[in-house]
């Protein structure tokens, strides 16, 4: 007599789903929790009390591995927050136009280790410091027909920044920015973040920081920038 299949009547799957709808089945028939046989990647085959121990035992595992990734991201983002804070103060500390400027770029390149910095204001002062990490186009906006798209959505911009906006920005040094993140500072212009690094600045990272940020250095310079 030909042995019976799953195919001859009841699909594999009717078979799986009626089990789960009464989990309770083997308790009414133990005789076939010793029969099963249970898969195994290595070795021969174990229990079905083995086997499932075994599966919560690698939940738990999964459990705490993913525990552990949202401490780490919890300690990075608390370290994150506390630099941002610093970096506030120490611009709301500032008692000209030159030293705010000043402490922009230095504040993101000491304490939150950037590469490149440049801070590209579209108004102009007399006491704005000369140096090669400000550009100024006093004629504003409409002059600068490049970042136009960038301004006009107002969101950060990151990751692999198209060519003429590097070279814009970072003239010689453009050649060495792989990534970077582009600050619109409402009404004074914008903030440029360089990085060597392809995937410190990518489209999906968050960007609660960078605004942070932006509105903090738009604010500093507002106390001093003519309206």
């Amino acid at each position: 007599m030909a042995e019976l299949t799953l195919k001859d009547g009841l699909e594999a799957m009717d078979v799986a789903a009626w089990l789960r709808r009464h989990p309770s089945f083997l308790k009414d028939f133990p005789d076939l929790a010793q029969t099963l046989v249970v898969p195994r990647e290595h070795g021969p085959a174990a229990s079905l009390a083995s086997y499932q121990l075994e599966l919560l035992r690698q939940q738990n595992r999964d459990f705490e591995r993913r525990l552990a990734e949202l401490v780490e991201i919890a300690t990075d983002n608390e370290q994150l927050v506390v630099r941002v804070h610093s970096y506030t103060l120490a611009l709301m500390r500032a008692a000209t136009l030159g030293e705010a400027a000043r402490i922009v770029v230095a504040g993101l390149r000491e304490d939150f280790h950037t590469d490149q910095v440049r801070l590209l204001l579209t108004r102009t002062a007399p006491d704005l410091p000369v140096a090669d990490w400000l550009l100024v186009e006093p004629a504003g906006i409409p002059a600068l027909p490049v970042f136009a798209d960038f301004f006009a959505r107002g969101e950060p911009l990151c990751g692999r920044i198209a060519q003429d906006k590097l070279d814009a920005l970072f003239g010689a040094a453009a050649a060495d920015v792989r990534s970077a993140a582009l600050l619109r500072l409402d009404g004074f212009g914008l903030l440029a973040i360089g990085s060597a690094d392809a995937n410190r600045f990518h489209p999906g990272v968050g960007t609660l920081f960078l605004k942070l940020i932006a509105e903090a250095v738009a604010t500093a310079l507002g106390r001093f920038l003519p309206a």
